[in-house]
């Protein structure tokens, strides 16, 4: 596994905009979902844990009520690599299967 270079980083998320990119930490990635409340923000978070669990990569995260705040970085590479684009795009699926059943 390798660190990303920020311009690969932004082409790789140019189909998830709402995640926003930052240089500190080596690069990290990072987005706030909305639910309509803390039962479905709590599923999303349920769903993302097993992802993440079986992949070893774990997100940044913290809920309050119907918000959870996410941010992603690889520690073993001192910044962003595709474990944390392809957990983004995990999440991104998990937000819009909920959103649709909401």
């Amino acid at each position: 596994m390798s660190r990303l270079d920020p311009r690969l980083a932004s082409e790789l998320l140019h189909a998830s905009p709402q995640w926003q990119y930052s240089a500190e930490r080596g690069g990290v990635i990072s987005r706030e979902f909305v639910f309509a409340d803390f039962v479905y923000a709590f599923a999303f978070m349920t769903q993302v844990a097993l992802w993440a669990e079986k992949r070893n990569h774990h997100p940044e995260w913290s809920n309050v009520y119907n918000r959870v705040s996410v941010t992603l970085t690889t520690h073993d590479v001192n910044g962003l690599s595709m474990n944390d684009i392809e957990l983004a795009r995990q999440m991104d699926q998990a937000f819009a299967r909920l959103a649709a059943v909401n």
